[in-house]
């Protein structure tokens, strides 16, 4: 059985550690794992998807249309945009907050997200929508948006790995001096997000 998860967001945002991450949570648990990135201008903000993939028949490393059991978007248009991978009862984790892209910043635009989570309801059955900036906010740091909603994936039971398991893969695998910030992240996933 595979177990494939897609995740999307733009530069900076920790989507490239995220999905490091997964990998490490089934190479703990002794699973075959295969993973692929593709970052383009990522550094300029631009679109980053990592594909992850786990199960003893895995492959390729590459998620086909309608192949991953859950997407984790960083943010709501770049879930949109790769909805098509998802299968037709796979599960949605998408933070709710924007980023105007530079394209919408030049035109003047009002992009807010509002719309794309309004499509994401209308065509996602399993849809968890999380308030990952406000999680952010009360540990102080945007840099744990990664965790928060890598815990609200595990939470919702979709994913491959649960709460534990991530905290454990934390605990390996993240420096010490972030360490703290990053389990309090998942501890208040946990605890305060109904999925």
């Amino acid at each position: 059985m595979t177990n494939s998860c897609l995740l999307c967001g733009v530069g900076g945002q920790g989507t490239v550690l995220a999905s490091k991450m997964l990998a490490y949570a089934a190479m703990e648990k002794g699973d075959n794992v295969r993973t692929a990135e593709t970052i383009g201008m990522a550094q300029r903000g631009g679109c980053v998807v990592s594909h992850v993939r786990v199960g003893n028949t895995v492959s390729s490393p590459l998620i086909p249309k309608g192949g991953a059991d859950v997407l984790i978007a960083f943010e709501p248009a770049e879930a949109v945009r790769c909805l098509t991978f998802l299968k037709n009862d796979g599960t949605v984790i998408v933070n709710s907050k924007a980023i105007k892209p530079v394209t919408d910043s030049l035109l003047g635009s009002t992009y807010n997200g509002e719309a794309m989570l309004d499509f994401l309801k209308s065509r996602v059955k399993n849809l968890v929508v999380v308030d990952g900036d406000a999680i952010c906010e009360k540990i102080g740091s945007a840099k744990v948006l990664n965790m928060v909603l890598l815990a609200a994936a595990a939470k919702s039971g979709a994913l491959f790995m649960n709460i534990e398991e991530l905290k454990n893969v934390i605990k390996i695998n993240i420096p010490e001096k972030f360490k703290d910030m990053n389990l309090q992240a998942v501890r208040m996933v946990e605890g305060e997000v109904r999925i």
